[in-house]
């Protein structure tokens, strides 16, 4: 297996050193020349055996259309193109769409793993034909975690339901942040009686009903900074959350908590929240996102 990956920063570059790693051969191209492996997108296609697959591993929205434009020119009838990025389900079939046009195939896959993906693998989520899935999946087993493959991929449908699965993961995930941002608080408040927070969240993660790798990560980053006293109490939103939530309005689904947790994330760009140091932390640990300085 040799693919082409478009798309070298924190998450394409990690991919393509564990797909290597794996033994999958990849070719990368990055507008840096630092990263890239080749100079452009011709010089990708040409390094591609044929039929060719190509990995999309860039910021959703005009960067992704483009990059699928630009990228069409230099492919053939029979390639196939793959998003993984972050985009809105709603743009797959128009980007399906717009391939078949040239008789060129595509998926849209949902990733998590942040930066921890190279060590750890990565969660996947794909949409698209079956016979698609099945060209590409010494790909994915090369990306997933090592153990069972339906614990770390799933097939959800068609073309739109890997980027769906993956815009509710992000809003089930704000909603967790959320949580323990708000226990954090709740302890850090009373240091009269908790004279080890730190500690308290440490006992959790081995024998309780609420240990997770998100609390593992919280424990990481307060032995870090206990008070996070390096970090603004200032949190963005990608996207997803506020995704989410608008399809959720658009089929009266209730989604109260995860809501929530979008609406606090606009509070924070208000005031400075200890329980939003907190989800600034966590974002920062599994995701490698930027946080602002106190």
């Amino acid at each position: 297996m040799h693919i082409g990956i478009i798309g070298l920063g924190k998450m394409g570059n990690n991919m393509r050193a564990r797909l290597q790693k794996n033994g999958v051969e990849v070719t990368g191209f990055d507008p840096n020349p630092d990263v890239t492996d080749v100079p452009s997108l011709e010089a990708l296609a040409a390094a591609l055996p044929t039929p060719r697959i190509v990995w999309i591993m860039v910021p959703s929205g005009k960067i992704t259309d483009d990059v699928i434009h630009n990228v069409a020119e230099v492919l053939e009838p029979g390639d196939l193109v793959i998003d993984g990025g972050n985009s809105r389900y709603t743009d797959d079939s128009i980007h399906s769409e717009f391939l078949a046009t040239k008789k060129i195939k595509f998926m849209d896959v949902g990733v998590s793993g942040g930066i921890w993906g190279l060590e750890n693998g990565y969660g996947l989520m794909a949409g698209g034909d079956a016979d698609d899935v099945e060209r590409a999946m010494p790909i994915f087993d090369g990306l997933r975690p090592e153990g069972p493959r339906d614990e770390g991929f799933v097939h959800a449908g068609p073309v739109g339901a890997g980027h769906y699965v993956k815009m509710v993961h992000n809003g089930i995930e704000y909603a967790l942040m959320q949580a323990w941002a708000e226990g954090y608080e709740l302890l850090d408040s009373r240091k009269d009686l908790v004279h080890d927070v730190t500690g308290s969240f440490k006992a959790w993660q081995r024998g309780t009903v609420v240990r997770s790798w998100l609390l593992e990560l919280l424990v990481k980053a307060l032995e870090e900074d206990p008070e996070f006293k390096d970090i603004a109490g200032y949190v963005e939103d990608s996207g997803e959350g506020r995704w989410t939530v608008h399809d959720a309005l658009d089929r009266a689904v209730p989604v109260p908590t995860i809501s929530a947790a979008i609406f606090a994330r606009f509070v924070s760009r208000q005031k400075d929240s200890p329980s939003m140091k907190a989800v600034a932390a966590l974002r920062n640990q599994f995701g490698g996102h930027a946080v602002r300085k106190s």
